[in-house]
């Protein structure tokens, strides 16, 4: 589901839609971070697809859509443009998704990355 909804948000960031335009020139990262977003949402998201590097996708994603959450409740606010909050509801579902996924694919994580994990990360 993480991957799905992100894959499908990135037509809006890559094509220049109304929506992200506005989002990223509200916050002062428009175009560059329009772009860079999206590729990490895309990296995040092919990720997310390969069984042995979902915890990566999934780390990867949770650190995006905090950031996007954080950015909708301070700068933002809850609804873009008449959007009823769809775009924060996405980021909510996405994060608890990849929460799922994180949790659930630790056992994947290499040793040698693992060991410098916090303790409620070592599974």
């Amino acid at each position: 589901m993480a991957a799905i909804i992100m894959l499908q948000t990135l037509y809006f960031k890559f094509s220049g839609s109304e929506e992200s335009v506005y989002i990223f020139t509200t916050i002062g990262m428009e175009p560059w971070g329009r772009i860079g977003v999206g590729v990490f949402e895309l990296i995040a998201s092919i990720l997310i697809l390969i069984p042995t590097m979902v915890w990566l996708g999934s780390a990867l994603a949770i650190g995006l859509m905090v950031g996007a959450m954080g950015l909708h409740v301070t700068i933002l606010g809850i609804e873009v443009l008449g959007d009823g909050g769809q775009l924060f509801i996405y980021a909510v579902v996405v994060t608890l998704c990849s929460s799922y996924a994180l949790r659930y694919s630790l056992g994947s994580i290499p040793e040698f990355i693992k060991g410098k994990l916090p303790l409620f990360l070592q599974k």
